[in-house]
């Protein structure tokens, strides 16, 4: 079975669009580590993206918060301005649908695989270090994790030794050609990156492929129309630092 993961899209139609298009004969069946909503100006087109194509979805942060199931108050200025854009711009059905997705993990039916949104411990929870990796690698016996939150395309791997190895690809030239082989006796986090707004300093949405039988998983970019997506959350009135954030990937 072949999969392609994806997390944070965050309300960004022309960077969901780009990966879907990329994508295309390429997978099976979609996996969302959340964060679908957010930041940018289209959150009911994404949510339809997403349930054209019959995506497996996990809530993340601004899920909740967007659909009131979750304040606000841990939030910045200008992510808190956008949730309230997306409560208000909303249909009832997008905003059922956000309250009715699921807490991770979420664990494939053979036990290959799970989704988290932030980690294995709190689905809130920033997950960037070696420290935090190994406790949630080592609270977990399903072998690989995908998730998200943290925006950042990297992964950890634990061994049945304990030893603990991570790599994170910062920038767009380490993503050329970038594979993980799955080896066995091998835990992983694996963690995408973002679609809609990255924070690696590459701009280019985010996503990985996971070939179940190769035991491979390939961490990939597209480019989209950033100015198009910088247009119309003017026309929304979103605040600026977000509108600037996206074209410099951070």
């Amino acid at each position: 079975m072949r999969y392609l993961i994806i997390s944070d899209l965050h309300s960004n139609l022309e960077a969901t669009s780009a990966v879907f298009e990329a994508a295309a004969g390429e997978y099976d069946r979609v996996l969302c580590c959340g964060d679908v909503v957010g930041y940018g100006p289209s959150p009911n087109e994404v949510i339809e993206r997403l349930t054209d194509c019959g995506a497996t979805v996990i809530r993340g942060n601004h899920d909740k918060a967007a659909c009131d199931l979750d304040g606000t108050e841990w939030f910045n200025d200008s992510a808190e301005r956008a949730i309230r854009w997306t409560r208000a711009t909303l249909s009832p059905a997008h905003r059922m649908f956000l309250r009715d997705l699921p807490v991770g993990p979420s664990i494939s039916s053979h036990r290959q695989f799970q989704l988290v949104h932030g980690s294995l411990l709190d689905e809130d929870q920033y997950l960037y270090d070696e420290g935090d990796a190994y406790d949630a690698l080592n609270a977990t016996s399903v072998p690989i994790t995908f998730f998200g939150h943290t925006h950042l395309p990297c992964y950890f791997a634990l061994n049945r030794q304990g030893e603990l190895v991570s790599e994170f690809l910062e920038g767009a030239a380490r993503h050329v050609g970038f594979q993980i082989q799955l080896g066995k006796d091998t835990s992983y986090l694996i963690n995408p990156g973002s679609v809609g707004q990255p924070r690696d300093h590459d701009p280019r949405a985010a996503y990985a492929l996971f070939d179940s039988s190769e035991r491979t998983v390939e961490l990939k970019r597209v480019e989209y129309d950033v100015e198009a997506v910088q247009e119309r959350m003017r026309v929304a009135r979103l605040p600026e630092y977000l509108i600037q954030r996206i074209a410099v990937g951070r």
